[in-house]
């Protein structure tokens, strides 16, 4: 729970609650997180910059656009890329993001 930010003073609450749900992508998952999508306001879809776009990837994918409609995209384990890299391999990950996320709601 953080103080709400001011632009929000007039909405009459306080402060603001995050909570984040971890819903791994595996299919025998998936009526558990539909059934939980009530809490969901926006998806935080972390991928492997090392692996990329994995199954349980495009899983979660599909279930984000059934449960929100908004999605953050992180690229995690960047520290493990070499110096000289990097952000070739960012930018080439995130366009390979953008292609696939083409087709959604998350354009």
């Amino acid at each position: 729970t953080i103080p709400i930010p001011d632009r929000l003073k007039d909405s009459g609450y306080e402060h603001v609650q995050f909570t984040l749900v971890d819903c791994p992508g595996h299919a025998s998952l998936i009526r558990t997180i539909i059934g939980g999508a009530q809490i969901i306001d926006l998806m935080m879809l972390v991928i492997d910059i090392t692996k990329g776009i994995q199954t349980q990837t495009a899983e979660c994918l599909v279930i984000g656009e059934i449960t929100c409609r908004h999605m953050v995209v992180v690229l995690n384990k960047v520290d493990l890329l070499e110096d000289s890299k990097r952000e070739t391999q960012i930018t080439k990950m995130s366009k390979r993001i953008a292609k696939t996320l083409e087709n959604t709601r998350f354009k």
